[in-house]
């Protein structure tokens, strides 16, 4: 994707850096998409729980084949399309026993090629093949990398995202996430060679506060702003940053904090932290 900039013929446009779109405008496969329930940050119970969120455009959810499970059937890219639930763009596949399923969109990927699903070891390792993590080779990039065998892919979807194999020994493969932590997998659980497309998407700057509002991102008021009925930051005379650590409405340290719970099973599986910190 090309990041470009407008001649500002409206305001709107003079800050408004966007990417010029490299996918097919058509419409999505019907079969595999479905409408869902925008929440706006509310929960079962109509409060609000996730705040800042709320409005947004309408739009349609594309059921994406997380899981890969169609094992040795070769499919064609017939469309590289936008997805507005995502930062990734997305392939719609045609394999050739007649199904139909759309995936991730990984860098390099184009109309016209052929990917497969396999469990065998493979000499080449093209863009979009999805395998075990057993049969990667170490210094390969992933992505859409499964947490447990079989659940469909929980990491490194983002765009421009990508992951890279440390090593495999036995059962466990280590795997060196986006953030630097590097981490044990089953070595069954299945990934996707390449890294993630649409990377200069992070390059984008929406120039507008409503093209945000489009997004369902309501406006952010600071805590310093506030009263202090309001916000433990409020008030004080004049213009003040509040005097003492960076907190929430309800008083959780905003900065600096670990908030990840220490009895958590998975936390095992971590073997160098984003920090650079070994894990005792």
């Amino acid at each position: 994707m090309v990041i470009i900039k407008r001649r500002p013929l409206t305001p709107a446009q003079r800050f408004l850096e966007l990417g010029r779109n490299e996918v097919d405008n058509k419409r999505p496969e019907r079969s595999l998409t479905e409408s869902r329930h925008r929440a706006r940050g509310r929960n079962c119970y109509g409060r609000i729980t996730s705040r800042r969120r709320g409005g947004g455009h309408k739009k349609l959810y594309r059921i994406i084949d997380f899981k890969r499970d169609i094992i040795d059937v070769p499919a064609t890219v017939a469309a590289i399309e936008y997805d507005p639930y995502r930062t990734a763009y997305i392939a719609l596949l045609n394999y050739e026993n007649g199904q139909k399923r759309y995936i991730i969109a990984p860098d390099g990927l184009k109309k016209g090629d052929k990917i497969v699903n396999t469990n065998s070891k493979q000499e080449e390792f093209p863009v979009g093949m999805c395998l075990p993590l057993s049969l990667i080779p170490p210094a390969m990039k992933i992505h859409a990398i499964e947490l447990e065998p079989g659940k469909g892919a929980k990491v490194a979807r983002g765009a421009g995202i990508g992951a890279q194999v440390v090593a495999v020994e036995g059962d466990m493969a280590t795997v060196k996430m986006p953030s630097g932590e590097v981490r044990m997998f089953n070595a069954r659980c299945r990934a996707v060679i390449g890294v993630v497309g649409n990377s200069e998407h992070r390059n984008q700057s929406l120039g507008k506060a409503g093209r945000s509002r489009w997004m369902g991102r309501r406006p952010r008021v600071r805590g310093v702003a506030m009263n202090p009925v309001d916000h433990p930051m409020g008030g004080g005379e004049g213009k003040t940053s509040g005097g003492g650590q960076p907190v929430s409405p309800w008083g959780q340290l905003a900065k600096g904090y670990p908030t990840r719970i220490k009895s958590k099973t998975s936390n095992s599986k971590i073997v160098l932290r984003r920090n650079g910190k070994k894990v005792k």
